[in-house]
Protein backbone atom coordinates (compact mmCIF):
# COMPACT_ATOMS: atom_id res chain seq x y z
CA UNK A 1 0.00 0.00 0.00
CA UNK A 2 1.30 3.43 -0.88
CA UNK A 3 2.13 5.82 1.94
CA UNK A 4 0.39 9.14 1.46
CA UNK A 5 0.73 11.13 4.66
CA UNK A 6 4.31 11.35 5.88
CA UNK A 7 4.65 14.59 7.87
CA UNK A 8 7.07 17.00 6.26
CA UNK A 9 7.16 15.22 2.89
CA UNK A 10 6.02 18.27 0.91
CA UNK A 11 8.56 20.49 2.63
CA UNK A 12 11.35 17.99 1.92
CA UNK A 13 10.34 17.79 -1.73
CA UNK A 14 10.23 21.58 -2.02
CA UNK A 15 13.76 21.83 -0.65
CA UNK A 16 15.28 19.02 -2.74
CA UNK A 17 17.80 19.77 -5.47
CA UNK A 18 16.71 16.60 -7.24
CA UNK A 19 13.14 17.80 -7.87
CA UNK A 20 12.22 20.12 -10.72
CA UNK A 21 9.34 22.20 -9.43
CA UNK A 22 6.20 23.28 -11.24
CA UNK A 23 7.28 26.83 -12.04
CA UNK A 24 10.41 25.50 -13.76
CA UNK A 25 9.07 22.32 -15.36
CA UNK A 26 6.47 24.12 -17.42
CA UNK A 27 8.96 26.76 -18.55
CA UNK A 28 11.32 24.05 -19.76
CA UNK A 29 8.84 22.32 -22.04
CA UNK A 30 10.79 21.50 -25.18
CA UNK A 31 14.06 22.48 -23.50
CA UNK A 32 14.87 19.69 -21.05
CA UNK A 33 18.37 19.61 -22.49
CA UNK A 34 18.88 22.90 -20.63
CA UNK A 35 17.75 21.33 -17.36
CA UNK A 36 20.30 18.52 -17.63
CA UNK A 37 22.92 20.62 -19.38
CA UNK A 38 23.31 18.15 -22.26
CA UNK A 39 21.39 16.73 -25.21
CA UNK A 40 21.34 13.07 -24.19
CA UNK A 41 18.14 11.08 -24.88
CA UNK A 42 15.43 11.64 -22.28
CA UNK A 43 13.45 8.78 -20.70
CA UNK A 44 10.50 8.94 -18.30
CA UNK A 45 9.07 6.59 -15.72
CA UNK A 46 5.47 7.53 -14.99
CA UNK A 47 4.28 6.43 -11.56
CA UNK A 48 7.76 5.56 -10.35
CA UNK A 49 6.81 4.66 -6.77
CA UNK A 50 9.80 4.54 -4.43
CA UNK A 51 12.29 4.95 -7.26
CA UNK A 52 14.25 1.70 -7.26
CA UNK A 53 13.73 0.99 -10.96
CA UNK A 54 14.62 4.40 -12.36
CA UNK A 55 17.55 4.90 -10.00
CA UNK A 56 19.12 1.61 -11.09
CA UNK A 57 18.32 2.42 -14.71
CA UNK A 58 20.12 5.76 -14.44
CA UNK A 59 23.13 4.01 -12.92
CA UNK A 60 23.23 1.48 -15.78
CA UNK A 61 22.87 4.11 -18.53
CA UNK A 62 24.90 7.25 -17.74
CA UNK A 63 24.57 8.25 -21.41
CA UNK A 64 20.85 8.90 -20.96
CA UNK A 65 18.79 11.35 -18.92
CA UNK A 66 15.92 10.15 -16.74
CA UNK A 67 12.92 11.82 -15.14
CA UNK A 68 10.80 10.01 -12.57
CA UNK A 69 7.20 11.18 -12.25
CA UNK A 70 5.17 10.54 -9.10
CA UNK A 71 2.05 12.28 -7.81
CA UNK A 72 2.16 11.18 -4.16
CA UNK A 73 4.45 13.27 -1.98
CA UNK A 74 5.09 10.56 0.60
CA UNK A 75 6.10 8.08 -2.10
CA UNK A 76 8.32 10.60 -3.87
CA UNK A 77 10.04 11.24 -0.55
CA UNK A 78 11.15 7.59 -0.50
CA UNK A 79 12.59 7.98 -4.01
CA UNK A 80 14.48 11.10 -2.88
CA UNK A 81 15.99 9.17 0.01
CA UNK A 82 17.17 6.51 -2.41
CA UNK A 83 18.45 9.18 -4.79
CA UNK A 84 20.39 10.78 -1.96
CA UNK A 85 22.33 7.53 -1.52
CA UNK A 86 23.59 7.97 -5.10
CA UNK A 87 24.84 11.54 -5.14
CA UNK A 88 27.19 10.77 -8.03
CA UNK A 89 24.24 10.45 -10.40
CA UNK A 90 23.86 13.50 -12.60
CA UNK A 91 21.28 12.08 -15.01
CA UNK A 92 18.24 11.61 -12.76
CA UNK A 93 15.61 14.15 -11.68
CA UNK A 94 12.09 13.90 -10.28
CA UNK A 95 8.75 15.62 -10.81
CA UNK A 96 5.74 15.63 -8.52
CA UNK A 97 2.87 15.94 -10.96
CA UNK A 98 -0.19 14.29 -12.42
CA UNK A 99 0.44 12.14 -15.47
CA UNK A 100 -2.47 13.91 -17.20
CA UNK A 101 -0.26 17.02 -17.45
CA UNK A 102 2.46 15.29 -19.45
CA UNK A 103 2.01 17.38 -22.60
CA UNK A 104 2.20 20.59 -20.56
CA UNK A 105 5.70 19.69 -19.40
CA UNK A 106 7.36 17.90 -22.33
CA UNK A 107 7.45 19.07 -25.93
CA UNK A 108 6.70 17.16 -29.14
CA UNK A 109 9.33 14.52 -29.84
CA UNK A 110 11.30 15.38 -26.70
CA UNK A 111 11.08 11.97 -25.01
CA UNK A 112 12.98 8.91 -26.24
CA UNK A 113 11.06 6.34 -24.18
CA UNK A 114 8.49 5.85 -21.42
CA UNK A 115 8.31 3.21 -18.69
CA UNK A 116 5.11 2.17 -16.92
CA UNK A 117 5.61 -0.26 -14.05
CA UNK A 118 2.83 -1.87 -12.01
CA UNK A 119 0.45 1.00 -12.64
CA UNK A 120 -2.78 1.46 -10.69
CA UNK A 121 -5.32 -0.87 -12.39
CA UNK A 122 -8.34 1.38 -11.73
CA UNK A 123 -10.56 -1.75 -11.86
CA UNK A 124 -13.93 -0.04 -12.30
CA UNK A 125 -14.99 0.33 -15.92
CA UNK A 126 -15.92 3.98 -15.48
CA UNK A 127 -12.31 4.72 -14.54
CA UNK A 128 -10.77 3.00 -17.58
CA UNK A 129 -9.50 6.25 -19.08
CA UNK A 130 -7.41 6.85 -15.94
CA UNK A 131 -5.34 3.71 -16.55
CA UNK A 132 -1.86 4.64 -17.74
CA UNK A 133 -1.89 2.21 -20.70
CA UNK A 134 -5.32 3.44 -21.86
CA UNK A 135 -5.80 4.98 -25.30
CA UNK A 136 -6.29 8.38 -23.65
CA UNK A 137 -2.81 8.19 -22.17
CA UNK A 138 -1.35 6.60 -25.30
CA UNK A 139 -2.42 9.75 -27.15
CA UNK A 140 -0.46 11.84 -24.64
CA UNK A 141 2.60 9.63 -25.00
CA UNK A 142 2.39 9.95 -28.77
CA UNK A 143 2.56 13.73 -28.43
CA UNK A 144 5.88 13.71 -26.57
CA UNK A 145 7.66 10.63 -27.95
CA UNK A 146 10.32 10.98 -30.60
CA UNK A 147 9.88 8.94 -33.80
CA UNK A 148 10.65 5.34 -32.92
CA UNK A 149 10.13 6.01 -29.20
CA UNK A 150 8.76 3.14 -27.17
CA UNK A 151 6.51 2.56 -24.19
CA UNK A 152 7.43 -0.38 -21.94
CA UNK A 153 4.75 -1.67 -19.57
CA UNK A 154 5.11 -4.28 -16.81
CA UNK A 155 2.43 -5.58 -14.45
CA UNK A 156 1.34 -8.69 -12.58
CA UNK A 157 -2.30 -7.81 -13.28
CA UNK A 158 -3.35 -10.03 -16.21
CA UNK A 159 -6.66 -8.20 -16.67
CA UNK A 160 -4.94 -4.82 -16.91
CA UNK A 161 -2.34 -6.25 -19.27
CA UNK A 162 -4.95 -7.66 -21.64
CA UNK A 163 -6.72 -4.31 -21.53
CA UNK A 164 -3.44 -2.59 -22.43
CA UNK A 165 -2.92 -4.87 -25.43
CA UNK A 166 -6.41 -4.12 -26.72
CA UNK A 167 -5.96 -0.38 -26.19
CA UNK A 168 -2.65 -0.37 -28.03
CA UNK A 169 -4.17 -2.15 -31.01
CA UNK A 170 -7.22 0.14 -31.06
CA UNK A 171 -4.98 3.22 -30.93
CA UNK A 172 -2.82 2.01 -33.81
CA UNK A 173 0.31 1.16 -31.85
CA UNK A 174 2.57 -1.76 -32.77
CA UNK A 175 3.33 -4.42 -30.17
CA UNK A 176 7.01 -5.17 -30.73
CA UNK A 177 7.47 -7.52 -27.79
CA UNK A 178 5.05 -9.22 -25.46
CA UNK A 179 5.17 -11.88 -22.77
CA UNK A 180 2.79 -13.14 -20.11
CA UNK A 181 5.64 -14.60 -18.05
CA UNK A 182 8.62 -12.26 -18.18
CA UNK A 183 10.85 -14.14 -15.76
CA UNK A 184 10.68 -17.25 -17.95
CA UNK A 185 11.35 -15.35 -21.18
CA UNK A 186 15.11 -15.32 -21.63
CA UNK A 187 15.10 -12.76 -24.43
CA UNK A 188 12.90 -10.19 -22.70
CA UNK A 189 14.66 -10.70 -19.38
CA UNK A 190 17.94 -9.42 -20.81
CA UNK A 191 18.78 -6.22 -18.94
CA UNK A 192 15.60 -6.41 -16.85
CA UNK A 193 15.58 -4.22 -13.74
CA UNK A 194 13.06 -5.18 -11.10
CA UNK A 195 10.82 -2.78 -9.24
CA UNK A 196 9.90 -3.28 -5.59
CA UNK A 197 6.51 -4.65 -6.65
CA UNK A 198 8.04 -6.95 -9.25
CA UNK A 199 10.36 -8.50 -6.71
CA UNK A 200 7.53 -9.02 -4.25
CA UNK A 201 4.99 -10.43 -6.69
CA UNK A 202 7.42 -12.68 -8.54
CA UNK A 203 8.66 -14.12 -5.24
CA UNK A 204 5.04 -15.07 -4.54
CA UNK A 205 4.91 -16.97 -7.83
CA UNK A 206 2.89 -14.37 -9.75
CA UNK A 207 3.79 -14.22 -13.46
CA UNK A 208 4.93 -10.79 -14.63
CA UNK A 209 3.57 -9.51 -17.94
CA UNK A 210 5.49 -7.11 -20.14
CA UNK A 211 4.96 -5.43 -23.48
CA UNK A 212 7.00 -3.01 -25.57
CA UNK A 213 5.02 -0.88 -28.00
CA UNK A 214 5.81 1.85 -30.51
CA UNK A 215 3.65 4.21 -32.50
CA UNK A 216 2.79 3.07 -35.97
CA UNK A 217 3.85 5.77 -38.41
CA UNK A 218 2.76 5.42 -42.00
CA UNK A 219 5.24 6.12 -44.77
CA UNK A 220 4.41 9.16 -46.90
Amino acid sequence: MRLRNIPGSREAIAASEYVVHEDVMREKKGHWDEVFGNDRPLYLEIGMGKGRFITELAQCHPDRNYVGIEKYSSVLLRALEKRGENEQLTNLLFLRMEAEDLTDVFGPGEVAGIYLNFSDPWPKDRHAKRRLPSREFLARYDCVLAPGGRVEFKTDNRTLFEFALLEAEAAGWVVEQCTFDLHHDAQMMQGNIMTEYEERFSSQGNPICKMVICRERKEN
